[in-house]
C-alpha cells in the first residue's frame, strides 16, 4: 500500500508526462504481481465502488482528529478535497504497519461493502491508524468511490509494456476488458498479461477502439473528396459485438460487457458467420431512423428490460466497421476494403436490429457540406470522415489511419450567471462551477415581470 501511495502522490505532483511515465514503469517493474494486477485496474480506468458513505468518513475524521465540525468544514472549504482535509487533520498514527495493496483491496476494502455504520467506523479508525498521510489520502479516495488520477489509460499502456519489454499495441489488446465490473484483478491475470509468449483465451475478447479527431480546420484542406469515405456521426454508444464460439459479446468502448442490456442485439449473432467483429453504435431505432439519445438513456441502465421496453424503445446496432472476419485480423486492411466485406457480412434486412450503417454520396465538398446541414432533423451530429486507405489503429492515432468527427456547429445562447462554486482539490481557489439562467417574461408587461430562471450547471 505504501507503494502505491507513493506512486499516487508522484503522479499527482507533476504534469510531466516523462515524469509520470518513468514513476509507472517503476513501479510497475519492483511491484508484486497481485498488487501491480490492483494497481493497473484503477489506474487505467477501473472505478471501485464507494465502500463508506461519504457523511460517516466525515464524522468519524472530526471524532477521530477531536475537532468540532464548524472547524473540520472551514478546513474543507480551504482545501477543498475530503479525502485531502481527512489525510491533513487526523493525529499521527500509532501502528506501524504495510499491508500490500491487494489485501487491502480484496480482504479489507471490498468487505466493507454492505456493513453498518458502527462496523465501518470502527474500521476506518483502525485502518487510518495504520498509514500515513499519503496513504490515508489514498484510501479514503478508494473508500469513497472519488479515486481519479491524472493519467490517461494510454500512458500507463505505454508504462507497463516498456516494464514488460512488450509492443504497446499488443499490451492494449490484452488489456482490453481489464477494466470491466465483472473482472476481480489477480497476480496470475497480471503475470498472463506480460508474458510475451502467452496466447490469449478468452473468446470474447474485443479489440482496442480506434478513435477519430475534431475536424478543426476547413474541410477543403483535406484534399480530394473521392479519398475519403463518408458517414452520419450517431449520437449512441460506441461498442464492439462478437461472435465467436456460437456465442456473442457486446462491448462499451468504456469496457463494460453489455451482454443481457440489449437483448434484441444480443439475439442477432445467429446473422453473423463465425468469428466475426464488428465495430459500431448502438441507438435506438424506430420507423427507420435514429432516436434521440435521451430515449437510449432509458435503456442504459436498466437491467430488467420488460416487453414494453423493448417496444416503445427499440435498439439496433449500426455497423460502420469489421474488424475480424472467420477469425482473421481485418484491421491491417485499408479501410474500402473493410467496409466492402462488412457490406457483404452483415445481412441487409430492414428487421434486423443489425445494420450496416448507411454510406453518404456527394459529388464534392460543398455538396457534402450542404447535406451536412441535414444532422439536425435527422437526429444526428454530423459526420464520419474516413480515408478510404486508412487502416484500424489503436486509440486516438495517426500512424496507420485517420478518422475525423466533421460535425455541426452547436447551438448558442445568451444566458445570465447567477451563481459560481469553487472547485475541489487542485481548482479549491478558482471559481469552476457556473449556473446559468434565462429571462423569461416581458419587462415592459407588469402582470407578467422578467424573471430569471436557472436552466444548466457547467
Amino acid at each position: 500500500m505504501k507503494a502505491f501511495a507513493h506512486l499516487f502522490a508522484e503522479l499527482d505532483a507533476t504534469t510531466s508526462t516523462k515524469a509520470k511515465t518513468d514513476a509507472l514503469e517503476a513501479y510497475f517493474r519492483s511491484a508484486p504481481h497481485a498488487d501491480a494486477a490492483w494497481a493497473l485496474y484503477v489506474l487505467a480506468g477501473g472505478k471501485p465502488r464507494q465502500t463508506v458513505p461519504t457523511g460517516l468518513i466525515r464524522s468519524t475524521a472530526r471524532e477521530m482528529a477531536g475537532v468540532p465540525e464548524w472547524l473540520f468544514d472551514e478546513s474543507y472549504d480551504v482545501v477543498g478535497d475530503l479525502a485531502e482535509t481527512v489525510a491533513h487533520i487526523l493525529p499521527p498514527p500509532t501502528a506501524a504497519v504495510d499491508v500490500p495493496l491487494h489485501v487491502w483491496m480484496q480482504e479489507r476494502l471490498i468487505a466493507l461493502r454492505g456493513q453498518p455504520p458502527g462496523t465501518l467506523a470502527v474500521a476506518l479508525r483502525g485502518y487510518w491508524n495504520e498509514l500515513d498521510t499519503a496513504g490515508r489520502f489514498l484510501l479514503t479516495k478508494l473508500i469513497g468511490g472519488g479515486f481519479r488520477v491524472g493519467v490517461a489509460r494510454n500512458l500507463v499502456v505505454r508504462a507497463l509494456a516498456q516494464a514488460a519489454g512488450l509492443d504497446a499495441k499488443v499490451l492494449a489488446q490484452r488489456m482490453m476488458g481489464y477494466t470491466d465490473k465483472q473482472h476481480t484483478p489477480s497476480a496470475a491475470a497480471f503475470a498472463a498479461l506480460i508474458d510475451p509468449g502467452h496466447v490469449a483465451t478468452t473468446s470474447g475478447q474485443p479489440y482496442p477502439f480506434f478513435l477519430a479527431h475534431p475536424l478543426q480546420a476547413p474541410v477543403e484542406s483535406l484534399g480530394d473528396r473521392a479519398d475519403w469515405l463518408v458517414e452520419w456521426k450517431w449520437d449512441g454508444i460506441r461498442a464492439q459485438f462478437i461472435r465467436r464460439g456460437g456465442e456473442a459479446w457486446l462491448w462499451s468502448r468504456g469496457e463494460d460487457l453489455l451482454n443481457g442490456r440489449f437483448p434484441e442485439i444480443d439475439g442477432a449473432h445467429g446473422r453473423l458467420p463465425d468469428h466475426t467483429v464488428l465495430d459500431g453504435e448502438i441507438v435506438v431505432w424506430r420507423d427507420g431512423r435514429v432516436m434521440p439519445f435521451a430515449q437510449l438513456q432509458q435503456r442504459i441502465g436498466r437491467k430488467n428490460v420488460t416487453k414494453k421496453i423493448l417496444a416503445d424503445l427499440p435498439v439496433a446496432f449500426l455497423a460502420y466497421d469489421l474488424l475480424e472476419l472467420n477469425g482473421e485480423d481485418q484491421r491491417a486492411l485499408p479501410m474500402w476494403q473493410r467496409r466492402e466485406r462488412l457490406e457483404a457480412t452483415v445481412p441487409a434486412d430492414d428487421t434486423s436490429p443489425l445494420k450496416v450503417s448507411p454510406r453518404v454520396d456527394a459529388a464534392d465538398w460543398p455538396a457534402l457540406a450542404e447535406q451536412r446541414g441535414e444532422s439536425r432533423a435527422r437526429g444526428v451530429e454530423g459526420f464520419m470522415l474516413k480515408h478510404r486507405d486508412g487502416r484500424y489503429g489503436t486509440g486516438r492515432t495517426k500512424d496507420v489511419g485517420l478518422w475525423w468527427k466533421w460535425k455541426v456547429d452547436p447551438y448558442t445562447i445568451d444566458a445570465v450567471l447567477i451563481y459560481a462554486q469553487s472547485g475541489h482539490g487542485r481548482r479549491a481557489n478558482l471559481y469552476t462551477d457556473y449556473t446559468f439562467a434565462v429571462w423569461d417574461g416581458d419587462a415592459t408587461d407588469p402582470a407578467n415581470p422578467r424573471r430569471l430562471v436557472p436552466f444548466a450547471k457547467a
